[in-house]
């Protein structure tokens, strides 16, 4: 027969759609010719794909090769398509049987010898296939990585010839096995920040309901501490969040731990483009990468104004949408957000010690770098002071990670058996079905919305907080007392005098 098809898997977004690689041998001049919008990595995998073949002792059919990559109009790149390429070419020849391939799917790069090479994001192919109910053939190497989806059983291969005395029933290839490495036990905990209460008690309320926060405050005073000790405070992965988690980075190529919440901290330097993402071939940006983990932008005011704007719709939607001329994606970005930023140039503005040399219309200029709009979309604001020496002396008695953790974990599980989601995910008609407030908590509200300047944005952000006071209190209404310490934690709205 000198037609052949073999199943394999492009690469879009976190998506693996499927590609049929058509085969046709024909009369005529020798030669090879790729269609389908490949890509030149993709092109180039004849020259591998012929190498590899002799090298493997098969016969490279001295005929007119077509080699067709449908659908026509996705793109393809990277060296995913030489394992399936050759399995065409051996099966279009009659070297191994074409019936063998109908139920498997296979990707992986060829090196000259016929070893086998690992693919990046091999994980959204390994879901596809199984969903798909056909087998995955893969490079050996991509078993770590195979292994995160334990519901799939992908078959590894380290060479061509392996690949090929499987198809013929020679020989069986391994199903994966291995297993994802457990996480390791991180040495940062809660215990670590002296004094600060109140912004201990912020991090424990932005915990338990998912909320945003921004830190201010002069220099020294552990802003990024505070920072770096929130992911202590979250709750254990499930297994589709981890699963979800894995697939971003998978397809980003970056390292991650098995059911560690990711933490990012880009430098106030990043481009637009590296917080959500891009390229001709959209790939996940830093916002993507901290997906149901936490993103911490230090030095917030240093970043440039536009890299700022761009968060303002993921913020709100939870996902980023990525438009380019060959393709589009998106991706997902369920992420908290903790900011931390000076309260003038010098950072000494109201530290009570007379350091700070700023004058009022440089401290405006310096908060004016960050929009309304953004900081409308944080649902926290909280100073943080310096502390006194004779605190850092002998052990600290302070409350440890595990035991705000377990406040945490129960306030979390009021929220989801009432609404099944975290408080910050309430929608506003949400909101006044299981937050009613009495005509005082109303009019209370008003009249600090009108004294505040603050918008609808910040009245509904002001009641979720307030609910996941509620919760960690264990009360299912609203009192006063936790509007009046939510709207409390709205101080950097107030106008400058």
């Amino acid at each position: 027969m000198s037609l052949a098809i073999v199943h394999s898997r492009a690469r879009s977004g976190i998506q693996a759609p499927v590609v049929e690689v058509e085969v046709h041998l024909s009369n005529g001049l020798p030669g090879l010719a790729i269609v389908g919008l490949p890509e030149t990595a993709v092109k180039e995998s004849k020259d591998r794909v012929r190498s590899a073949l002799i090298n493997s002792h098969f016969e490279f059919p001295s005929r007119r090769i077509t080699i067709n990559l449908a659908p026509a109009d996705l793109p393809k790149e990277g060296g995913r398509f030489d394992l399936p390429i050759a399995l065409g070419i051996l099966a279009a020849s009659g070297q191994i049987p074409v019936q063998a391939l109908a139920h498997v799917e296979c990707v992986g790069e060829l090196a000259l010898s016929g070893e086998l090479r690992p693919i990046s994001a091999c994980l959204p192919a390994v879901i596809a296939s199984h969903a798909e109910g056909r087998q995955l053939i893969l490079p050996a190497d991509n078993s770590h990585e195979a292994a995160l989806y334990s519901q799939a059983s992908p078959l590894m291969a380290s060479n061509l010839l392996e690949v090929c005395a499987h198809l013929h029933g020679r020989s069986q290839l391994k199903a994966c096995t291995s297993k994802p490495a457990e996480p390791i036990p991180t040495s940062q905990d809660l215990a670590d920040v002296r004094g600060q209460p109140q912004a201990r008690r912020a991090l424990e309320i932005a915990a338990a309901g998912q909320h945003n926060l921004l830190f201010y405050g002069p220099p020294g005073t552990g802003k990024t501490l505070l920072a770096s000790r929130l992911n202590t405070l979250l709750p254990p992965l499930s297994d589709d969040e981890a699963l979800d988690i894995a697939l971003i980075h998978s397809v980003a190529g970056a390292p991650h731990r098995w059911r560690e919440r990711p933490f990012r901290h880009p430098h106030h330097t990043a481009s637009a483009p590296a917080l959500v993402g891009g390229g001709s071939q959209p790939k996940p940006g830093e916002i993507s990468l901290a997906h149901r983990g936490v993103l911490f932008l230090d030095e917030l005011p240093e970043f440039s104004r536009p890299v700022l704007e761009v968060l303002r719709e993921p913020l709100e939607n939870g996902e980023v949408r990525i438009a380019r001329a060959q393709a589009q994606a998106v991706f997902p970005c369920q992420f908290q957000l903790v900011a931390a930023m000076n309260p003038c140039p010098c950072g000494y503005f109201g530290d009570g010690k007379g350091r700070c040399r700023c004058t009022p219309d440089q401290v405006r200029r310096y908060r004016m770098r960050l929009s309304g709009p953004l900081l409308d979309r944080i649902d926290m604001h909280v100073p943080v002071r310096g502390i006194h020496a004779d605190q850092l002396r002998g052990e600290s008695d302070e409350e440890t990670s595990a035991d705000v953790l377990t406040r945490v974990i129960k306030a979390r599980q009021r929220a989801l058996a009432r609404q099944g989601k975290t408080n910050q995910a309430l929608t506003a008609k949400e909101l006044d079905q299981l937050c009613p407030l009495t005509e005082n908590q109303h009019a209370y509200l008003s009249a600090a919305m009108d004294k505040l300047g603050l918008s609808i944005r910040a009245w509904h952000r002001i009641i979720r907080v307030a609910r996941t006071l509620a919760d960690l209190a264990h009360c299912e209404q609203l009192q006063d007392a936790h509007l009046a310490e939510a709207v409390s934690y709205r101080r950097l709205d107030r106008p400058m005098a």
